[in-house]
């Protein structure tokens, strides 16, 4: 019996040994992850390139890396850092052109709007843009078509077919297996909760979906036909005929200068190099270059606060999460040496209350330094909200802008519970002890207190609105109603001050801080997988992130309004357009 004993602690102390020596092993592997890094070699003849490899983040947060995995092929790099590498590549001598050589780009619609705008100010500088691809999306092929040459693989595709989108709705369903939706809203245009009170589109949602939808084709179907010299009609006709999907069309009407392999193609750049035809191309990615520019940390400084994802209370990091947040605006009010910040909003809103925190620490901070605000892909709803601390907001043109409305969503399983033989009996002390349950909703007064809720959360929002935009309840009510806009639009009806890019809103921030000399440092920093691994992790928060893999990000964000008890029993500030040019 004591050999069977002994055996026993041998083996656990062997367990014991291997699985802390795994768990050591994968510490210094955090550790490495964390700390690895460094400048690149930048040489002579380098063409910079950017490819399918690079991932477009407009803010660090954005690119969090999973647990337990290792390095992405992919590699995120920061809008702010691919305009800064175009720009310091226009007078590099080591950098004699740019190659873009994507078929698909990962990427929203005003990230390639400021790139495409940043490669023409490129070019003037006499350095070639030439442009690859395979199967192109048309997200790849906007950016692309600002490119000298445009080549197409001769079995390759453009897919350039315009803007849709398309609302599923559920009330249906929930209706045939029993399953009740109880919605409160303020806003006719307050679209996020269409799909459990119709079954088919309203008029109001059809209009504002076609009026955004509209603003930003023309907008980028003009850049388009400016950049390829061809006329707009012309432009929209191929659209329609989908020519794009034969290469021999998109040959025929301009969209590509002429059909060749990918070799060909590196031939024809080593030819625009002179070099030799067997002399390696020096290739350099715009992450690889970026991390190859000096950036100096001493003196005054601009600070970029970038606030990208849906809004949440509490602590995480993915999205923008209260408590981490404030702490990040608290740390620019004491630093001395930020003399101005740049608040870079990309976001469709999210928790009412949290919006409410975050800003009134802005306001805060406003009291301080100057705020400038730059709105992203979507600043709507919670997003458009945080903005109003600001002293000037710069929106891009195709922004979805707006959405000042407000909801809350319930549901409840009374009919699918009798249908399966479940009922509930309540006892309680008071009237509406029992506020939500989950088989018969919301009892009366529950209904009645959240209607006025709603209706008292639209009124604080449109009253901060005012404040800012300097204009009437009326006024703001009437363009308000959850209703969202274009960037374009947003201008013309006053809900932004101008029209431009993050750079636009720096350049601004610095003026008003009186600042010719500067640096412009980020906040919050990417959060590595070390300092996720100990912090305080839960269980829950482990399922949440297994869920969100598998659904997906935007199948996920339904999900969650209709379970987490955070948000189904919450007022909420959120926009469910998200715009992408596939």
């Amino acid at each position: 019996m004591k050999s069977f004993f002994k055996l026993v602690l041998a083996n656990l102390t062997a367990i014991f040994i291997v699985t802390a020596g795994c768990f050591a092993f994968f510490i210094v592997f955090l550790i490495f992850s964390s700390l690895s890094g460094g400048n690149a070699d930048v040489k002579s003849d380098s063409v910079l390139t950017l490819d399918i490899k690079t991932k477009i983040i407009d803010s660090p947060s954005e690119d969090q890396e999973e647990f337990f995995t290792f390095k992405s092929e992919q590699k995120a790099v920061l809008l702010y850092d691919v305009l800064k590498a175009i720009e310091n590549a226009k007078t590099d001598s080591k950098i004699k052109g740019i190659s873009l050589e994507m078929d698909f780009i990962n990427a929203g619609i005003t990230q390639l709007d400021d790139i495409r705008k940043a490669l023409i100010d490129f070019k003037k500088s006499g350095k070639f843009v030439y442009a690859y691809g395979n199967t192109v999306s048309q997200g790849a092929y906007y950016l692309g078509s600002v490119a000298d040459k445009y080549y197409l693989n001769p079995a390759g595709l453009i897919e350039l077919k315009g803007l849709s989108t398309e609302v599923t709705f559920f009330k249906n369903f929930a209706e045939k297996y029993g399953i009740g939706i109880q919605v409160i809203r303020h806003g006719k245009f307050k679209a996020a909760v269409e799909p459990f009170l119709r079954d088919e589109i309203s008029p109001e949602n059809k209009e504002q979906l076609s009026t955004l939808l509209n603003d930003i084709w023309a907008n980028t179907s003009n850049k388009i036909a400016e950049s390829r010299k061809i006329p707009l009609s012309d432009l929209n006709t191929i659209t329609d005929s989908l020519y794009s999907y034969l290469p021999n069309l998109s040959l025929k009407y301009k969209l590509a200068d002429q059909l060749i392999q990918k070799s060909e193609y590196d031939n024809l750049i080593r030819k625009k190099l002179n070099f030799d035809a067997d002399k390696k191309l020096n290739k350099i990615s715009f992450a690889k270059y970026s991390e190859s520019l000096d950036s100096e940390t001493d003196g005054k400084k601009i600070a970029v606060l970038y606030a990208s994802g849906v809004i949440y209370n509490g602590k995480g990091y993915d999205g923008i999460y209260s408590d981490n947040f404030i702490k990040e605006i608290k740390k620019l009010q004491k630093d001395d040496d930020i003399k101005a910040v740049v608040f870079r909003i990309n976001s469709p809103g999210g928790s009412a209350n949290a919006s409410d925190e975050i800003l009134f620490e802005m306001q805060q901070l406003k009291r301080k330094k100057p705020v400038i605000v730059s709105f992203g892909d979507y600043a709507a709803s919670g997003g458009y909200y945080i903005a109003m601390g600001a002293d000037k907001i710069f929106s891009e043109p195709n922004t979805l802008t707006g959405s000042i409305g407000v909801f809350g969503v319930i549901p409840y399983f009374k009919e699918l519970a009798e249908k399966n033989g479940i009922r509930s009996d309540v006892v309680s002390t008071n009237a509406n002890s029992n506020m939500i349950s989950a088989i018969n909703g919301l009892s009366p007064g529950t209904l009645n207190i959240m209607t006025r809720s709603v209706e008292s959360t639209y009124q604080r929002f449109v009253h901060f609105v005012t404040l800012n935009r300097k204009k009437s309840f009326e006024d703001i009510d009437a363009i308000g109603g959850g209703r969202v806009w274009s960037g374009t639009r947003a201008k013309q009806i006053g809900l932004v001050d101008e029209l431009g890019s993050l750079q636009d809103a720096i350049r601004y921030a610095a003026t008003t801080a009186n600042l010719k000399n500067y640096t412009v440092s980020t906040y919050p920093a990417k959060v590595s997988k070390f300092e996720q691994f100990f912090s305080s992790e839960t269980e829950e928060d482990f399922s949440t992130r297994l869920i969100q893999r598998k659904l997906g990000k935007e199948n996920f964000k339904i999900f969650q309004h209709i379970t987490d008890p955070d948000t189904k029993t919450a007022v909420m500030m959120e926009s469910p357009f998200n715009i992408k040019i596939n």
